[in-house]
């Protein structure tokens, strides 16, 4: 499965916030994309609860898996992204 590795741009890091409009974002793509961060276990990427529980900080480098390559980017800019403001 596809995957690319970005840093988290939010400024303090992958809170309800941004893990609410990723998630919103995967759910309306309709494809399943998981999140991770560095030796941690893959999480459904569709649950903002499931994206905070790994307590990814601004800089953390996240892992982003997709098998659909438009998704995979939009949900990576995203992570990269400073939702914040």
């Amino acid at each position: 499965m596809p995957s690319t590795t970005v840093a988290v741009g939010s400024s303090i890091g992958l809170h309800a916030r941004p893990a609410g409009i990723i998630a919103e974002a995967v759910v309306a793509a309709g494809v399943p994309v998981t999140l991770a961060v560095d030796g941690g276990e893959p999480v459904d990427a569709g649950s903002a609860l499931m994206i905070m529980t790994l307590g990814a900080s601004q800089g953390t480098p996240v892992t982003v898996t997709c098998d659909d390559d438009a998704v995979l980017a939009q949900v990576a800019e995203l992570v990269a992204a400073d939702l914040d403001a």
